[in-house]
Parts: C-alpha cells; structure tokens; sequence
C-alpha cells in the first residue's frame, strides 16, 4: 500500500466517529514511543546498546518502542531510558 493509498484510508476510516476516538485515545502512546525512538536516536544507540546500558535485554527495548506493544511502561523503566539517552523524564498534565 503506496502512501497516497494509506493516507486515502486514513482519511476515509477517521469519518467513522468510533474509529476516530479509538485512533484520537492511542495519540498519546504513539508520541511518546516516537519520542523514545528519537532520543535513543539522537545518543547514537542502537536497541542493543541501550539495553546494556539499562542491565536489561534487546527485546524490551524493542517491546517498549514498538507499536504493538500492550503493556504500558512503567514510570521507573521512562526514568531509567532517559538517564540512558542523556535526557531527564519530566511528567506534565496540560
């Protein structure tokens, strides 16, 4: 599926109000998992690399910043990737 053809979906999916509230409800997830790819990133680490870095294994790494994962993180495991990749965790209610 080309990108017209996905985001042509996207639009026409997003009309229906039920699929439109189940994708707004998952926003916050998916900013924060494309967020964690993007500092894990820019420290220059690889999933494998930061998992040494935490004492833990590649493939919580990789759980944690996937998509499909069902399991939200706990606010330990965001303090302790952050101080991995150079950053600080900071929790904020708007």
């Amino acid at each position: 599926m080309n990108k017209t053809t996905f985001e042509n979906f996207k639009t026409e999916a997003l009309q229906n109000e039920d699929v439109r509230k189940a994708y707004e409800e998952l926003i916050p997830e998916y900013e924060l998992k494309k967020k964690l790819i993007a500092m894990r990133k820019k420290a220059g680490l690889t999933q494998e690399k930061l998992a040494n870095i935490m004492g833990t294994k590649k493939s919580n790494i990789s759980r944690l910043e996937s998509f499909k994962s069902e399991n939200s993180p706990r606010i330990s495991t965001l303090m302790e990737y952050a101080k991995a990749t150079g950053h600080e965790l900071r929790v904020d209610f708007i």
